[in-house]
């Protein structure tokens, strides 16, 4: 029988973000996939990482920029971008409409499996 998903648990997150989890270990106890909507404001960003877990992003408004060994890329509304596991990314919202986007990690985010650099998000 399919399971309704009634509501996303909201996530605290620093620097005005809101994560809004569906799927994963918070709402619906589930380690293998996390599906969260997130919303991040003009300017925000978070320490650069080198997670445990693929990491799918499909920015719905605005633009995430995306820091990467060798380089850095903007994803538009309508486009996708996909960090995989072991890849050090730094995400970022630079620009004045900040982004509204959907992450899809596999296996789930976890705080242990992140692995964020020693940094503080901003």
């Amino acid at each position: 029988m399919p399971v309704l998903i009634e509501k996303p648990t909201q996530i605290a997150a620093p620097g005005g973000k809101v994560i809004r989890e569906y799927v994963g270990r918070v709402n619906t106890d589930t380690p293998g996939i996390s599906v969260a909507h997130m919303l991040s404001p003009a300017g925000w960003s978070e320490p650069g990482q080198r997670p445990e877990f693929d990491e799918y992003t499909v920015v719905l408004r605005g633009v995430m920029r995306v820091d990467f060994q060798g380089g850095v890329m903007d994803v538009h509304a309508g486009q996708a971008v996909l960090a995989k596991a072991g890849e050090w990314v730094r995400y970022s919202t630079p620009t004045p409409e900040g982004a509204e986007y959907v992450a899809i990690c596999l296996p789930a985010f976890s705080l242990e499996t992140v692995h964020r650099d020693p940094a503080t998000a901003r």
